[in-house]
Order: C-alpha cells, then sequence, then structure tokens
C-alpha cells in the first residue's frame, strides 16, 4: 500500500499549486515558460493547443528549441524513430524549409503531410499521434468532442503533440490538459498566457525573446527588446548671425 501510494505522488496535485507529473516532458528552452509548466515542460503524454491571431509565424518561433536538434533536452529518453520525425499536418502555408532549418529545424527530419477536407486533417492527426511521432497540426475548425479524441490518443504516445488553432477557440471548453495563448510582443518577443494548466490560474502574460538567429545580428539591442533606440545628444549650437539661414544638410543626422 505505501508503495502504491508513492506512486501516485506524481500524479496528484492541489488547486493551489503548479501540477508535478510522473510523465516525461520536453524542456521548452524558455526558463520563464519552464516555470509555470507543470512538470518544467511540454508534456509528451498529452495534447498542447497554442490559440494565435496568426497561424504559422508564431508556433514555429516558440517550438522550435524544443523541437529543433532532434530533442536533445527531452528529460527522459525518447525512441530515437520519434526523435526524429516532426510532422506537419494541414500547414497554412508552405512550409519554408530554409527559414524552419535557420531555427534549428533539420529539413530531413520534418514530413509534411496536405489534407484538403478537416475530415481529412482529423484523421491524418490521429493517425500520427498513434504512430508515436512529433506532431504540430494545424486544426482551425475542430470541435471539442474531437480535441478530446486526440487527447485520448495522445495519452499512449512518447512524443509532443501541438494543436495550432484560432485565439477565439478560448472560449471553447476542451479536453487538452495545457492551452496557451500565443500573441505577438514588443519587438520580437512573444507573448504567451496560459489558458489552462494543471494548478493554480496564470496571471499577466510571459514576454519570451524569440528572436530568429538569422535575424539577431542584424538588430540593436533596443530594437531585439522592441524599445525606441535613445536620441543621441544635441550638438552644440554654432554661434552665427541671426540672419543666418541653417540648410538641411547642416543638421545633426539622427541615428536609426
Amino acid at each position: 500500500m505505501l508503495e502504491d501510494a508513492a506512486g501516485l505522488q506524481g500524479r496528484l496535485w492541489r488547486g493551489s499549486s503548479l501540477g508535478q507529473t510522473a510523465d516525461p516532458t520536453l524542456p521548452s528552452g524558455f526558463a520563464a515558460l519552464d516555470a509555470q509548466l507543470p512538470g518544467g515542460g511540454w508534456p509528451l503524454r498529452a495534447v498542447t493547443e497554442l490559440l494565435t491571431p496568426q497561424p504559422g509565424v508564431l508556433e514555429w518561433r516558440l517550438l522550435a528549441p524544443a523541437l529543433g536538434g532532434g530533442w536533445a533536452g527531452h528529460r527522459q529518453r525518447i525512441a530515437a524513430p520519434a526523435a526524429r520525425t516532426l510532422l506537419l499536418i494541414n500547414p497554412p502555408h508552405t512550409p519554408h524549409l530554409p527559414g524552419l532549418q535557420a531555427l534549428g529545424l533539420p529539413p530531413s527530419a520534418l514530413v509534411w503531410v496536405a489534407t484538403t477536407t478537416p475530415a481529412e486533417t482529423l484523421w491524418a492527426t490521429e493517425q500520427a499521434i498513434k504512430s508515436h511521432v512529433a506532431v504540430l497540426a494545424w486544426l482551425p475548425e475542430a470541435r471539442p468532442e474531437q480535441v478530446r479524441r486526440l487527447q485520448v490518443n495522445a495519452l499512449g504516445s512518447e512524443a509532443p503533440v501541438f494543436l495550432v488553432r484560432p485565439e477565439h477557440a478560448r472560449r471553447q471548453s476542451s479536453a487538452a490538459p495545457l492551452r496557451l495563448v500565443v500573441q505577438p510582443g514588443e519587438g520580437w518577443t512573444l507573448a504567451v498566457h496560459l489558458l489552462k494548466r494543471r494548478g493554480p490560474a496564470h496571471e499577466g502574460w510571459l514576454a519570451l525573446p524569440a528572436t530568429p538567429g538569422a535575424v539577431e545580428p542584424l538588430l540593436t539591442a533596443a530594437k531585439r527588446r522592441g524599445q525606441p533606440a535613445p536620441a543621441p545628444a544635441p550638438a552644440p549650437t554654432p554661434a552665427s548671425p541671426p540672419t543666418e539661414r541653417h540648410d538641411a544638410l547642416a543638421r545633426p543626422v539622427l541615428q536609426a
């Protein structure tokens, strides 16, 4: 009995404290986000919903640190086939392989599944989950009962499952144990709010630095933080007769 009770400790949580889990998790690559996620990372035996107003853009910058490099940072060992493959199901835009490679996602690990109907998208997502590979699926029209079915299938998977849905879906109930709202933040940051998690309600928003590696060297520190560059100190005004007119070329140049 004592051993059974000890084994349940990782599956019990109080509503006033952040939930812990005995299941494996995948570090997100953002320390501030991991501190707010039950288990300290993305769950591997559950569905995670990403609700965003800009599908096809923000989710890449949020997930690339975790999914790039074959999940090198997973907290428990993952089967090799799952660690090598990421299925992209029904993306809103044609995947741009050079851009994804710049984010750390190797093209050899990506499989693009194009579907034509919502029913095909759901079927492909369910089959991918059953295959125990990482899944990133765009499901703009999924109903709550369909998300519940995917969640049941994800319980037996050793790979992360991410469902990208429109932000207005936050008004619907969902069986997904983890739901996040992702919006563009200031500069190149991502504004993330945990809409649902195992634990207390998440207050406020997280500002996650998510500048693509290829872009970061081109930005000043102020642009990277989304703050205006400091204005240069005004040049001293030279003494001149009151009637002298200053040509536009003689004015101090403001740095961008």
